[in-house]
């Protein structure tokens, strides 16, 4: 079964794709504006055939902020959407970025999307089908 996985921030969105059969998640993109997030979910939905969202949650204030973006999500794809602690996955995804070599602009524009997936692996491992 593919996941979608969300890292939700008020200024970048990371989406990340996994497989429960595969046991693998991978980032997909990190989006700047969340009505072109909702405007174009269905279509990675469709594309990617995907039976579940999972959202990170962070604990503190925002995470009513980010029930009621699942909320919306949910009614406007009509995939259920599961809920999973993302606490520490940026500095983790900034860590694995800098390892890797990324130059500081490029791990900015691509750490919310790796925090999404870091998200959904530790998900998916937690959560065997």
């Amino acid at each position: 079964m593919k996941i979608l996985g969300i890292d939700y921030g008020r200024r970048k969105i990371g989406i990340a794709i996994g497989d429960t059969q595969t046991l693998m998640a991978e980032p997909l993109m990190t989006v700047n504006n969340f009505k072109f997030l909702i405007l174009n979910l269905k279509s990675i939905l469709n594309d990617q055939i995907i039976k579940k969202i999972v959202i990170g949650t962070p604990g503190g204030k925002i995470e009513t902020e980010i029930k009621k973006f699942g909320q919306e999500v949910e009614k406007k794809t009509g995939v259920p959407i599961e809920y999973f602690d993302e606490t520490l996955t940026t500095q983790d995804a900034q860590k694995i970025l800098i390892a890797s070599g990324a130059k500081r602009k490029s791990r900015k524009e691509k750490e919310d999307s790796v925090a999404a997936a870091i998200m959904l692996q530790l998900f998916i491992e937690s959560h065997p089908c």
